[in-house]
Formats: C-alpha cells, sequence, structure tokens
C-alpha cells in the first residue's frame, strides 16, 4: 500500500467553527476540482477527554499529502483552524501499511 494518513490532534472551546470551517474546505476543493487533495476525511471527539479532537485525512500518497501542503488555500485553511484551537495541534504522519475493511 502506497497510501498515507495524518492525524491532527487538538484542543478547541469551538468545535462547531471549525467543523464549518472543514466544510468550507471541502466545499470548495471540489469545487475546484484541481490538484491533490485527501482521499478520506474524519472529524472525532474524544469521549474519554472533553475538548480534545482528531482529525484523520487519507492521502493516496506522502507525495500527494505533501504537494497537498503546499497549496495557498490548505495554508490559509489551516491557518483559521488554528486560530480556533485552545493550544498547539500534534501532528502524526503515518504510511498506511495495509486496510482492513469489515462490511
Amino acid at each position: 500500500m502506497a497510501g498515507f494518513v495524518q492525524i491532527i490532534e487538538y484542543r478547541t472551546s469551538k468545535p462547531d467553527e471549525i467543523q464549518a470551517l472543514m466544510e468550507d474546505f471541502q466545499s470548495k476543493r471540489q469545487a475546484e476540482g484541481d490538484g491533490p487533495s485527501p482521499v478520506h476525511g474524519l472529524a472525532c471527539a474524544d469521549r474519554d477527554e472533553p475538548g480534545r479532537y482528531f482529525s484523520i485525512i487519507e492521502f493516496a500518497s506522502y507525495e500527494e499529502a505533501m504537494e497537498n501542503s503546499r497549496r495557498a488555500d490548505t495554508t490559509e485553511f489551516a491557518t483559521k483552524m488554528m486560530e480556533l484551537c485552545d493550544g498547539p495541534s500534534r501532528f502524526y504522519n503515518l504510511d498506511q501499511l495495509a486496510e482492513m475493511k469489515y462490511r
């Protein structure tokens, strides 16, 4: 597998604003239809630690993820998202080894 996954761990007291920002970014990116973009994304809330969230973003490859990171709209999105966070975020950059589907 050549896939790549980035997990962003963050804390916020404004989850609805972050979700709206994510939805706006996705709709604009889909409308443009150019350049690399995520294959799949999840927004998750930690049940054990209120206020802690994770974005799990899947890319076709590490190279596409890095190309996506260099886009101006991605930089703008990340800046706006970090302004809504309560402190710094933590990034995990993972090479996908396997995929298991259960249903």
